[in-house]
């Protein structure tokens, strides 16, 4: 028999139709995958198989083929188990047609039938409320996350006999639907306060109007000034995050594995700050499977850089786009992905090496180290800050 089963590959932080098609014929046994797959994705065999097995329900010795439609997309991650688990189902006649019509559904397949968490489902479940689906099935550590989307009914699925369950009894997939979470404007959370910073009434200013107009802010100061400190508590003093900025975050953390699923949307502002050592490649984005890097996970928030000088120059200029554009544009043979970076960059730095000038009592540095240290951003890069 022949069965089709809706999924979706997240490229990016975008989602995109994936036709799951079982066939089980007379033949030589064997279990085929095809499509252009990854590794992990041709792996789906063995664990679906061993999963079933345990599960109770025996693959019969026959020839098996699985396509995974459209095959010029390259498929890759593990969120494809789920869907052929239940194509050859499907095929078997276990599963009736009608059950799995419209529905859309990932997740990966532990050898004993546990379902477990995917990447990119809030992505997922939009796709499927654009396509019309009834229905979108994921793993139960993801429903919080994929119920924040209205209009579809998201269900959380915990083992392969609860998928079942789902797709025979109605009752008990209606008692499974995860319930709306709702978007609470004004709601925030965070740890640190920027009513903690005491004196230095220069510099709140500073940061009172950089945060009010969304204004890159360079510190320069010496050890222990608190530029740091100010840093962290900048977000708190930010705008309250709208429902569109929360989803647009809540997108990019979804497609890196970042959203935990029982806390939906994301509702602070993003504060990244990674150490001076990172690569360019982890700041913009890229990488062999194309992720959004740190200059994306700080969109709509702040993209914190200690000890400026102390990153490479190939790190710094790759800033200089994303500030100009409000947007990462990677392209690749495979096609080009485009991750927002609407964030506010905010910097801090020693005066000098050893970061007491002009205090000479302290300060040993000659002037043409001073300067050599302070040469080491560019025009172009400090032209986009305003400095304090």
């Amino acid at each position: 028999m022949f069965s089709t089963i809706l999924s979706a590959a997240v490229t990016g932080i975008e989602a995109r139709l994936v036709h799951v098609e079982a066939d089980i014929c007379d033949g030589l046994p064997q279990f085929c995958m095809v499509g252009d797959l990854s590794r992990e994705v041709r792996e789906a065999a063995d664990r679906v198989r061993t999963a079933l097995r345990n599960t109770k329900i025996p693959l019969p010795p026959r020839r098996i083929t699985v396509n995974l439609s459209p095959a010029h997309i390259h498929k890759e991650g593990t969120g494809f188990d789920l869907p052929v688990a239940a194509a050859l189902l499907a095929a078997l006649g276990i599963l009736p047609a009608e059950a799995v019509k419209e529905i859309l559904m990932v997740g990966e397949i532990g050898l004993n039938g546990r379902v477990r968490p995917v990447n990119g489902v809030l992505q997922t479940v939009l796709l499927a409320k654009e396509l019309g689906c009834r229905q979108c099935l994921v793993p139960r550590e993801n429903a919080g996350e994929g119920a924040v989307v209205p209009g579809i009914s998201v269900i959380g699925v915990g083992t392969l006999e609860e998928l079942l369950q789902c797709l025979t009894d109605p009752k008990f997939c209606a008692h499974r639907a995860e319930p709306l979470v709702r978007w609470k404007e004004g709601q925030s959370d965070y740890r640190e306060d920027f009513r903690e910073v005491n004196g230095q009434r220069l510099v709140r200013r500073a940061a009172e109007v950089a945060a009010a107009g969304m204004h890159n802010f360079l510190m320069i100061g010496s050890p222990g000034a608190g530029k740091t400190m100010i840093a962290r508590r900048l977000p708190t003093i930010l705008p309250r995050l709208t429902m569109e900025e929360s989803l647009e975050i809540s997108r990019v953390y979804s497609a890196c594995g970042l959203l935990t699923g029982r806390e939906g949307l994301v509702n602070t502002r993003p504060f990244r700050a990674p150490h001076h050592t990172i690569s360019p490649n982890a700041l913009a984005g890229g990488g062999r499977r194309v992720r959004p890097g740190e200059i994306s996970l700080a969109t709509r928030g702040v993209l914190f850089l200690d000890e400026l000088p102390e990153f490479s120059t190939n790190a710094l200029e790759v800033l200089r786009q994303p500030l100009e554009e409000g947007q990462v544009t990677i392209s690749r043979t495979s096609g080009n992905y485009v991750f927002p970076a609407h964030f506010q960059l905010t910097a801090a730095m020693n005066p000098c090496r050893c970061g007491y000038y002009p205090d000479r009592e302290r300060c040993r540095c000659l002037p043409g180290e001073i300067r050599q240290y302070l040469h080491r951003l560019s025009r172009p890069l400090l032209d986009n800050k305003d400095h304090v």
